[in-house]
């Protein structure tokens, strides 16, 4: 199939390598351009680590260009980025054709459905709960794949669409995904606020250094036992509301393919394993201007929807606005596009299962 990927970071061109690897002809867009420039002249993009491969991807120069060149549509860029791109897509996507969201932030699939609704246009919307690889971009023609996953929780919208979505996930990328009941359930199945939370908080000054650093080996006992706190409270919610989701242990079973322990002890075997990857090397990392606003405040709002407050992700998002100097709460835009805080839990379920926005949201 031809699939086209909005974005040209890290997960999109790893993204990429898998697409072509499970036979399909990927091609990617870059909005500012700078992403794939030294792909337009180079040509071919190399893969590296858990995916050997070298191809030549098709580069599209604009949004409406990906759209008519594409099959099918997958969204893979930060979470700061998802409501531009979405606008940028919206006046260009056909009826029916399908839209995947890797991975899924602040109900940025609502959002969509909704510009979309505008133009009379229905099509499936699949929202994954994590990326279906880890990596880091290594230039403007490299990219290091370090783990395909072996199992990416997803849904799709409007729920009537869940067969098919999964369908063509498997087509895509190959039998790795479980369904979860709905969006609400993807919404707390990413586990990546959460855990890049305590990462980044108690290696701060490696970031602001400029260092290179472990990230497994650096998940000491004290970290590790933070993230088993703020698992916890992500728990808590997802069980208020009737939500089965991943444990922080299975995510890293079944992510990074290492025996259940406690998360300090199975980061360091990752470590061992050399799966542990590499800490972000500026403060400048989507660990928290991505997974601060579009992650750990979402949960906070979940969890104050659902009568269970989630204490230690708020102070997380209340420590790092004051560690940079800036309202992370205020800077997720796609909260205030749906009208979430004018929405009753009742009005969020009935969107999520419908993919249209009640009269909590923005068409109203």
């Amino acid at each position: 199939m031809k699939v086209g990927i909005a974005g040209a970071g890290s997960i999109a061109f790893g993204t990429a390598a898998l697409l072509k690897q499970m036979g399909h002809e990927p091609m990617l867009w870059s909005p500012s351009g700078e992403g794939t420039a030294e792909l337009r002249s180079a040509g071919d993009l190399t893969a590296a680590g858990a995916i050997e491969l070298t191809f030549t991807p098709g580069i599209a120069s604009d949004a409406k260009e990906l759209a008519a060149s594409s099959d099918v549509i997958v969204v893979a860029v930060p979470g700061y980025g998802h409501k531009a791109i979405m606008d940028a897509l919206a006046p260009h996507l056909a009826a029916g054709q399908p839209v995947i969201i890797s991975s899924h932030a602040s109900f940025g699939a609502l959002y969509l459905a909704d510009r979309l609704a505008a133009r009379g246009v229905e099509l499936p919307i699949t929202a994954w709960g994590t990326t279906a690889v880890t990596g880091r971009r290594q230039g403007g023609t490299r990219v290091q794949v370090n783990t395909v996953r072996s199992l990416i929780d997803m849904c799709t919208i409007p729920e009537s669409s869940t067969d098919a979505g999964k369908a063509l996930c498997e087509r895509l990328f190959g039998e790795r995904f479980n369904l979860r009941d709905g969006l609400l359930a993807i919404t707390l199945s990413n586990l990546n606020p959460q855990n890049h939370m305590g990462i980044a908080l108690a290696n701060m000054t490696r970031m602001e250094k400029g260092e290179a650093w472990g990230q497994g080996e650096n998940v000491t006992p004290n970290v590790g036992r933070l993230l088993e706190a703020l698992d916890k409270e992500r728990l808590a919610i997802a069980e208020k509301l009737g939500l089965a989701v991943r444990t922080i242990f299975e995510h890293f079973h079944l992510s990074f393919h290492v025996p259940v322990a406690s998360i300090s002890d199975m980061n360091q075997e990752m470590h061992k394993m050399g799966r542990g990857g590499t800490g972000p090397s500026t403060g400048d990392s989507r660990y928290v201007t991505e997974d601060v606003p579009f992650g750990l405040a979402v949960t906070v709002a979940l969890g104050k929807m659902a009568g269970c407050p989630a204490v230690l992700h708020q102070a997380g998002v209340e420590i790092f606005s004051a560690m940079y100097g800036r309202d992370f709460f205020a800077e997720n835009d796609l909260l205030p596009a749906i009208g979430l805080e004018e929405m009753t839990l009742d009005d969020l379920r009935q969107a999520v299962s419908t993919g249209c926005l009640g009269e909590g949201g923005e068409r109203a």
